[in-house]
């Protein structure tokens, strides 16, 4: 087995945007569960590139080519040199589709508005081909628990589920700054007894 690809435990973060993609194409709810997993993890670059390709398809799907190209082609340079299968997935197979999805957007956005008249960009959904035998295990299990956002955000609105995770991830940075202030005093304190 490829060494590159064993990951006895996958972020929850990680399985939930994977459910989202493939399941629901909830590209907004993607971006939405990963950019915490991304800041949590110190904006570690290949789940930035993930969440590019889901920000990208977003603006695709709703008709901003330019922002989908800016996105998808950012996504594709992020990636481009991540090994074939990472994060259990077939990281080659999505970054070649994504690398399609920038190339055609660019074309159309050179040749200007008088394109969008005559035909528009044909878009298509993405599928996470996942290869990790536990990564589909973890998918098809979490599955069922998470609910579809029915209907889904057409435009980046900010709702509950956003804030609620904005609270969690502030109050994770307060206790982190508390735990580096504490041990900033502690030589201090210890200095004065």
């Amino acid at each position: 087995m490829n060494n590159k690809m064993v990951n006895l435990s996958y972020e929850p973060l990680y399985v939930t945007y994977l459910v989202y993609f493939n399941r629901d194409r909830d590209y907004f709810e993607c971006h939405e569960v990963l950019e915490e997993l991304w800041l949590r993890l110190d904006r570690d670059p290949v789940y930035k590139g993930l969440l590019q390709i889901a920000v990208g398809l977003f603006h695709f799907r709703n008709g901003n080519y330019r922002g989908g190209h800016m996105m998808l082609d950012s996504a594709v340079h992020r990636l481009e040199h991540t090994p074939p299968q990472a994060l259990g997935i077939n990281m080659a197979k999505l970054v070649d589709e994504a690398r399609a999805c920038a190339r055609q957007l660019a074309e159309f956005v050179a040749a200007g508005k008088e394109q969008l008249l005559h035909q528009p960009p044909v878009y298509r959904d993405l599928t996470i081909e996942i290869v990790d035998p536990g990564l589909r295990r973890a998918v098809n299990n979490v599955s069922p628990s998470i609910p579809a956002n029915v209907p889904q955000q057409r435009r980046p609105q900010r709702g509950e589920k956003h804030e609620q995770r904005q609270q969690a991830l502030e109050a994770s940075i307060r206790r982190r700054q508390a735990a580096y202030d504490s041990c900033i005093a502690s030589p201090e304190t210890k200095g004065a007894t």
